[in-house]
């Protein structure tokens, strides 16, 4: 019989149906846990307010992006056509912004998709090429057909026996399993 040494990621509740899921979410939230996770086998609407979860902060990052793009347009071209070569056509003016507005318009566009996925996956933390829930042999059907929350033991109100006592009685859960670090 070997110990294992590992300190455990946190506990992984297992449920039959979405609205066990959802109850169980809401007690997590209304409990207090901040690092714990929902894994369902398809999206359940009003999981996020279950949860507590805001807004995301990608827009913002996809505006930062965007107007950065936009303003790099605005400025190469008015650099080019003002002072790195300046060539008068017909009379028109050196810079315009309609002049520029192709590739401001096409730099927002560019900027803005780059900021979106970088920030997507910083914040998602990603790429993340392992994770302890994979070794879990039960996690398996979270992708068919069961529901599974998972509170990480890094998580201030964790306590092993507690926590555990808490999915089972308050949440209701069919099983709890720890989840090895």
């Amino acid at each position: 019989m070997s110990v294992s040494n590992e300190k455990p990621y946190g506990l992984l509740a297992e449920f039959d149906t979405p609205a066990d899921v959802m109850e169980a979410a809401i007690q997590c939230r209304d409990a207090g846990f901040t690092k714990w996770d929902v894994h369902t086998p398809f999206p359940i609407h009003g999981m996020d307010d279950a949860m507590g979860l805001g807004k995301s902060p990608v827009g913002w990052f996809t505006l930062a992006g965007a107007v950065t793009g936009f303003f790099t347009g605005m400025s190469m071209i008015w650099f080019m056509h003002k002072f790195d070569y300046p060539l008068v056509v017909g009379g028109k003016p050196l810079f315009t912004p309609l002049y520029a507005f192709p590739v401001s318009y096409e730099l927002t566009i560019l900027l803005g998709s780059f900021a979106t996925l970088g920030a997507m996956l910083f914040l998602n933390r990603l790429p993340r090429l392992y994770h302890p829930l994979l070794k879990v042999r039960r996690f398996k059907k979270a992708t068919d057909n069961k529901f599974y929350v998972c509170i990480e033991a890094a998580d201030s109100k964790f306590a092993s026996e507690a926590t555990r006592a808490f999915l089972m009685e308050k949440c209701h859960a069919t099983a709890v399993e720890t989840v090895e670090g």
